[in-house]
């Protein structure tokens, strides 16, 4: 039997679109002589579609998109994810079609993801279906979890998939389905999407694992693709992509893919970027070249009375080593304008964090005018670490109309430029790697002023966020008790910060405002 497998980058909500990939990827797969061929979980709709599955006439035009791909499939057969409507409501189905006709649905089960719970309703779960004279278990989505009984006279798994990138969601990935193959003694093919929907992004890395329980192919990550897999062909086992050089790869790759697909989906082409000489700004506007291409991206480099003058010297390096065109508009002079309308207001108080926060929200006025003014939509250059300790302003660098890095701890910031110094000969200044980190809101600041160093920081944080580990755990660890109650204090007051945050790139396995929400009012002290 010949699978292929079309891995392919849709659109929520352009199903004329995303009917017309499938169905020229059904005319390939019937030239290289398949016998069928595999489309992701909700490929017709696009996913997550949230409250659009709860309106009937996009779920009938998803029907009639149905009928139409069905109607080229004569002499091939397709497995297609789609939503349906059922008499129990809204279901994740894969849809199969064979001799122009829809034969048969096959509903997913399990709905675990807290972007489809309210939206989706369980089905009965994986079945086993003839498909072109082979018997096929087919499963949507989690429901590969949980095959247990299978139906021993079928020759293999077919998993439709809408399985989003995550730090180490590869390995978990397939290390599933290695258990499955193994134990059911049954190959598992597995189709997945690519492509940005908002705030997540799909991998791709669709693939093949052998009835040993051996990966023995795997579709490109972040990519479009396409392959066809033989069970009666032999195939050597490979090695996947999770070392931790791939891991860095993986997250750049999928943040800008992330980055790529919010704007071009959104109908956006060009982005600005406040450059600071920092870390954060540097390792965003990377990522903007390379999803949008130099000629669109601009930068406002903005020294205030605190700059140094190396910070504007690394940003304008870091500038003219990406291509991209950029302005210089100091702003000490509107920031002294500022404080001295605000006189009558807070003259003569002692100087803190209100006016450290007036130059940042100063920034934020002028980039958004450029973007009103030009088009250059804000990218913001947040950082998962301040975000979750508050070390951000509201209304100053909170803004922007998307993070692609508000998910990645400030570590990890470094160890993404220096892979992409790997990429594009050293285009990050040294000098931005080397310094320590400093938001720079008054003379001689330093993040170091009020936390240790970020590796001690990014593990405190990462024990709390990801793993949800109790600060008794971590102090137990080895942590300071001091820092770590600083931190979870930090975290708990800033809740509100995060609730106003543009949507960020979800890169981990816990994302704040999505795997984990807080409410904005409570007492909850532990």
């Amino acid at each position: 039997m010949k699978i292929a497998l079309a891995q392919l980058n849709y659109t929520i909500g352009d199903i004329e679109g995303n009917s017309s990939m499938i169905i020229d990827a059904i005319e390939r797969a019937k030239r290289e002589g398949a016998d069928v061929v595999l489309f992701a979980e909700q490929a017709v709709s696009g996913t997550p579609a949230f409250d659009l599955l709860r309106k009937t006439t996009f779920l009938e035009l998803c029907e009639e998109a149905l009928d139409e791909i069905a109607s080229h499939c004569h002499g091939i057969a397709a497995v297609v994810g789609s939503p349906v409507l059922t008499a129990e409501g809204t279901i994740s189905a894969a849809v199969v079609m064979e001799q122009g006709e829809i034969t048969h649905y096959v509903g997913k089960h399990h709905i675990s993801a807290r972007r489809e719970m309210g939206f989706l309703n369980a089905a009965k779960g994986f079945e086993c279906v003839t498909i072109q004279g082979h018997k096929c278990i087919i499963v949507v989505g989690d429901d590969l979890r949980s095959v247990d009984e299978i139906d021993r006279s079928a020759e293999v798994i077919l998993s439709i998939n809408a399985r989003k990138y995550s730090r180490g969601s590869l390995r978990y990935r397939f290390e599933t389905m290695r258990n499955l193959a193994f134990v059911a003694g049954r190959a598992i093919v597995l189709i997945n999407q690519v492509g940005g929907a908002t705030e997540i992004v799909y991998d791709g890395s669709s693939g093949v694992i052998n009835q040993q329980g051996e990966p023995v192919m795997m579709l490109n990550n972040f990519a479009e693709d396409f392959a066809i897999y033989d069970t009666e062909a032999e195939y050597a086992p490979i090695e996947l992509p999770i070392s931790m050089n791939h891991r860095n790869s993986l997250v750049y790759r999928a943040a800008c893919l992330g980055l790529k697909d919010y704007y071009h989906k959104n109908g956006y082409t060009k982005a600005c970027v406040g450059l600071s000489g920092g870390i954060d700004s540097a390792v965003v506007a990377c990522m903007a070249v390379e999803a949008l291409g130099k000629e669109n991206v601009h930068a406002l480099l903005m020294p205030s009375p605190f700059s140094p003058d190396m910070s504007v010297e690394d940003a304008k390096e870091l500038a003219e080593g990406l291509g991209i065109s950029y302005n210089v508009i100091p702003i000490s002079a509107i920031y002294n304008s500022v404080l001295d309308t605000l006189k009558p207001v807070i003259g003569g108080m002692e100087f803190d964090f209100t006016e450290e926060n007036i130059q940042t929200r100063i920034r934020t006025v002028l980039l958004m005018a450029l973007q009103n003014k030009t088009g250059y939509m804000l990218l913001n250059s947040s950082n998962k670490s301040e975000n979750a300790l508050g070390l951000c302003t509201l209304y100053g660098d909170t803004a922007g109309a998307f993070s692609p890095t508000g998910d990645i701890y400030k570590s990890e910031m470094y160890d993404i430029a220096r892979y992409i110094n790997t990429l594009h000969d050293n285009v990050i200044p040294e000098n931005i790697l080397a310094k320590e980190p400093s938001s720079e809101l008054h003379i001689g600041q330093k993040d170091s002023d009020i936390l240790p160093p970020y590796e001690v920081v990014d593990a405190i944080l990462y024990r709390m966020i990801e793993e949800s580990q109790h600060r008794e755990e971590i102090i137990n660890a080895g942590f300071d008790s001091e820092v770590v109650e600083k931190i979870h204090a930090m975290i708990m007051r800033n809740e509100k910060k995060r609730y106003q945050f543009p949507p960020v790139l979800r890169l981990s396995t816990c994302a704040f405002g999505h795997e984990r929400l807080m409410p904005l009012t409570n007492k909850y002290g532990d």
